[in-house]
């Protein structure tokens, strides 16, 4: 029976009044107790029992607990007068050897005229007169499942449910109930056992109790059960069948359509009913459904590998945290709303106002998953009406007799895409919990709680590919404020063939050149930035003509068409229609945008593709997150260093005086926020440029090119050991092994070799057969290659595939360095050292070059411009060097001064001739005089700039991004090239 607060108000009174003179514990406690729970319209019998058996602290004897409700509550109770803390500590002895799952959070010490009720998870307790019931009553909620928990992320009672869940699913998917079935099933089950825990079914533990006492032991007619359980539950009352059994009854209709669809009946036997009972004893209202549908997903993706144990402790470990989650939200819409509120509280009229604006939000993820974003942004929006309502109460004294007429924001205000129908399903009853845990919430401010069933609104979640859906028809822009998520991060070689196929069926409705080295992130931005930029003129031009074939009747239609152009129907279909257009592009403007993704899409090669058509069409970025990990809480977390973009039209944005950019000194640290007047696809406070991948130099500057590639399956390399193995075979050989220096080799001074035979002539080669043998692999090597480049290359084994080392002194690169120092380590090599294509070259480059490249300066360049593996730099030669803005025109002092500082940071190197470059270079190692010549460098360097301003990277790299904007116009000017453009392309 479920009772309305007033109604259990009243009884609790007149349990009082019963009550009022009874002393004796033996012989009405257990008349009073089952008195006590029919206050609240719960049968005691069903729940709790008397004189349960449980073992004290020290494990020699037993005893028996007064009232006993697993997992709920244990009474100890007595006689009038009598010593509660006594009863307390005698509580806690039982406490002590309870079984997994059974302990409860409540504990009651009670006398007849005395409570003592103590909350063990929140650490609260109560101390209340039996006169006081009545007023009091509201704290005993949990009986019906109506209490507020403290849900986290790191509750290990996450991956417990998940791992007790899971093995239900693999006991009945080895059992043959598998796929679309089970996955429904799951589900369900996760939905009841919510429900049981929190009030949704009353009294709390009627869904295990069907479990445990409606079934055999055998589980043989548990299926059955469930199957008819899952029917009534979509069943209104007053249509079900009055024969129905008494265990199935009094549960509530649900509707929601989570129960409609039928399914085929599972058996259980009576392992798998136990592993469902086991699900029963945890705790589901500590449940966070904003990571715990991410967790089960898991448990889907591993079908056939639940014997791996390295995979199933990785469960949980792609969840997005909350913290992450936050980090977008906060500054997409979170903010903003928060400090609008602090505005509204002290007015009736505002924070009325304010809480139509909150109902009037909508969302869109298109790629939501089991719905972590989704989850999270409803959560903190009830959060806000929450404190609204608060507000109202405190400030003004209103009265809120229904929260249910005062909660206006609900789950409908969501839409998300997944491609999955598992997560589709999870995240939409993940929306559902998290609603019921924020109507508990309100329940304990609002004093009168009501579960909110049957589920009439509902997350419009769509399963589909959201690469090939019009989202404008999924979620029309007049009715959308935010699009937010965590698309796939999928990089362009890790693609599948359809995956590939949908990048590009996204890249063929737009003009953008070069897609194909795009991750798979990219498509949302594109598809997000055609939602918001509008329809091509054919595409309105239909929507005009399926305006007035909707609006007209077919005699006007022949009107409109015969009329001229001034005539009365064509003017008025015209002026209708342009109203309609008018509030679109005004709805589309409001939108905000924000995404999680993979740093790439902000650095090197793929800015100048993607960023080139998003500026090109309106769009501009409005707060930016630069590189961090994404990580959890979870063991065995990927390492992903991701980026967050929040944009939207030029027409809104620009008009905003400043943008929040958020930085991090350290990847896993935490956010620092700064201000910005623009922020431009490199997320850096500066102009809205792009940087082609250009094939020399945009100043003059000396080319730069990639080392020379073996392409020898490691036969012409060697290591010390195998040199020493050759010259002991072949002495003569010596002539030809030459230093060979990748990345690695070069910094951390690591020796390698090579055999170098570009000018080794036959008759020497002949005479070598050991250095023959590696040819003859080089070229069986080259022979076995699927690519036809590479077999013609077997046709002289004996040269490196490509050739491109320098003929005298030259300048080396590492094409990757770790984002630690603050410097990347490059140096002037002799011609008979051999730099491998991991390594670029600069030929002929002189001290100037060697000081301008290893300044502060260009390092601020290369940290904001190049790509990234993982978080290292990754230097270009396209990218980084041939778009690097040189000093203008330097005087020759200031040349001078470059280069003198330039030798004394080799001199400082050279002092130290054991230490490698790795060592010296190192944030926690770098030796004093080596600091100190850098600093005299990054002086001279700074001078030929003119630069006066402030040590920041910041700012150093708003001077080169401004410098760069007007060394590209006029190199446009004078090539006769059309500039990547700021406005949007007709």
């Amino acid at each position: 029976m479920t009772l309305d607060w007033n109604t259990i108000k009243t009884r609790a009174a007149q349990l009082s009044a019963k009550y009022a003179n009874t002393r004796n514990e033996r012989a009405e406690a257990q008349s009073f107790w089952n008195d006590f729970f029919d206050v609240f319209g719960i049968e005691r019998r069903r729940v709790a029992a008397y004189e349960a058996k449980v073992k004290k602290l020290n494990k020699k004897s037993s005893g028996f607990v007064d009232l006993f409700w697993p997992g709920v509550l244990l009474v100890e109770h007595k006689s009038a007068g009598e010593n509660l803390d006594i009863a307390h500590e005698q509580a806690l002895d039982y406490f002590v050897n309870l079984k997994e799952g059974e302990h409860p959070r409540y504990i009651v010490a009670c006398d007849f005229q005395h409570f003592w009720l103590k909350d063990l998870d929140e650490g609260s307790e109560q101390r209340f007169t039996l006169k006081q019931l009545s007023t009091k009553v509201s704290l005993f909620g949990f009986l019906r499942g109506q209490q507020t928990s403290r849900v986290s992320a790191q509750d290990p009672v996450n991956d417990r449910a998940v791992k007790q869940l899971s093995r239900l699913h693999d006991a009945l998917r080895r059992d043959g109930y598998v796929g679309h079935w089970l996955q429904l099933l799951l589900v369900r089950l996760l939905f009841c056992l919510f429900a049981d825990r929190t009030g949704l079914f009353e009294p709390a533990g009627k869904f295990a109790d069907l479990v445990e006492n409606g079934s055999r032991a055998d589980g043989g007619d548990l299926g059955p059960l469930l199957t008819q359980l899952f029917s009534e539950l979509d069943t209104e009352f007053e249509k079900r069948q009055k024969s129905v059994p008494g265990w199935l009854k009094d549960f509530p209709y649900v509707d929601g359509r989570l129960f409609e669809e039928k399914i085929r009946t599972p058996s259980f036997n009576s392992a798998m009913r136990g592993l469902l009972l086991d699900c029963c004893n945890t705790d589901w209202s500590k449940i966070s459904p904003a990571i715990f549908g991410s967790m089960f997903q898991r448990v889907i993706d591993l079908e056939g590998i639940e014997d791996d144990k390295d995979l199933r402790r990785e469960l949980g470990a792609h969840y997005t945290s909350e913290e992450n989650i936050l980090k977008l939200i906060e500054p997409l819409f979170l903010d903003e709303l928060r400090a609008e509120f602090e505005v509204a509280r002290h007015s009736q009229n505002k924070l009325f106002e304010f809480q139509k604006k909150l109902r009037s939000l909508h969302f869109l993820d298109p790629a939501c998953g089991c719905g972590n974003f989704l989850v999270i942004t409803y959560r903190e929006l009830r959060k806000l009406e929450l404190d609204v309502l608060s507000a109202a109460v405190k400030a003004f004294g209103a009265h809120i007799a229904n929260p249910f007429k005062a909660i206006t924001v609900d789950v409908d205000q969501f839409s998300g895409i997944e491609i999955e129908e598992f997560p589709a399903r999870v995240a939409q009853v993940a929306m559902w919990l998290t609603d019921h845990q924020m109507n508990m919430e309100a329940g304990q401010l609002l004093d009168n709680w009501l579960p909110r069933l049957p589920l009439e609104k509902s997350a419009n979640i769509r399963v589909g590919n959201a690469l090939d859906l019009d989202w404008a028809e999924f979620c029309p822009p007049m009715n959308l404020h935010f699009i937010l998520g965590n698309p796939p991060f999928i990089g362009k070689q890790h693609q599948t063939p359809k995956q590939k196929e949908d990048i590009e069926r996204v890249l063929a409705a737009t003009t953008m050149q070069g897609g194909g080295v795009l991750d798979y992130v990219a498509a949302w931005y594109i598809k997000a930035a055609q939602y918001l930029s509008g329809d091509s003129a054919a595409k309105a031009n239909e929507r005009k003509n399926a305006f007035v074939t909707a609006a007209f009747s077919k005699a006007e239609q022949s009107n409109l068409l015969e009329e001229p152009e001034t005539g009365p129907y064509r003017k008025t279909a015209a002026d209708i229609f342009e109203l309609a257009e008018t509030q679109d592009r005004t709805a589309r403007e409001r939108i905000r945008v924000a995404f999680v993704s993979t740093n790439s899409i902000c650095q090197g090669e793929q800015v100048g593709v993607l960023w080139d058509w998003m500026l090109r069409e309106g769009m501009r970025i409005e707060f930016a997150h630069r590189t961090f990990r994404w990580s959890n809480d979870a063991p065995g977390q990927a390492a992903v260093h991701c980026v967050i973009v929040g944009f939207g039209l030029a027409a809104r944005v620009d008009k905003l005086k400043n943008r929040r950019l958020f930085d991090y000194a350290q990847v896993d640290g935490a956010p620092i926020e700064g201000k910005a007047k623009n922020i431009n696809p490199y997320l850096v406070d500066a102009p809205n440029v792009v940087l082609t991948n250009r094939r020399e130099p945009v100043c003059e500057a000396p080319p730069i090119v990639f080392g020379s590639m073996p392409n020898d399956g490691g036969h012409l390399l060697m290591d010390d050991a195998e040199k020493a193995d050759l010259l002991n075979i072949e002495p003569e050989a010596i002539a030809w092994i030459k230093p060979f220096l990748g990345a690695d080799e070069f910094i951390n001074r690591m020796p390698r070799w090579c055999l170098w035979l570009q000018d080794c002539p036959p008759e020497k080669l002949a005479k070598l057969p050991a250095v023959r043998k590696r040819v003859a692999q080089v070229k069986a090597h080259r022979l076995a290659s699927n690519r036809e480049a590479t077999n013609r290359l077997a046709a002289t084994p004996q040269l490196f595939g490509e050739i491109r080392q320098p003929k005298g002194e030259y300048l080396l690169i590492p094409s990757v360095s770790s984002e630690r120092r603050q410097f990347i380590p490059i140096g002037f090599m002799p011609a008979n050292t051999i730099a491998s294509n991991l390594t670029l070259v600069v030929p002929n480059a002189t001290l100037y070059h060697f000081g301008v490249l290893s300044s502060t300066m260009h390092n601020t360049w290369t940290r904001h411009t190049c790509g990234r593996m993982k978080s290292d730099f990754r230097y270009s030669a396209g990218i980084v060097y041939n778009n690097y803005p040189w000093p203008e025109q330097p005087a020759a002092k200031q040349q001078t001064a470059v280069e003198q500082a330039a030798q004394s940071v080799l001199d400082a190197r050279a002092a130290h001739p054991a230490a490698s470059l790795a060592v010296l270079y190192d944030p926690d190692t770098m030796p004093a005089d080596l600091v100190k010549a850098h600093q005299k460098l990054d002086a001279a360097v700074d001078a030929a700039y003119g630069w006066k301003g402030r040590h920041s990277d910041a700012e150093r790299v708003t001077l080169l991004f401004e410098r760069y904007e007007v060394l590209i116009a006029a190199w446009n000017a004078a090539h006769g090239t059309v500039p990547a453009s700021n406005e949007k392309a007709d």
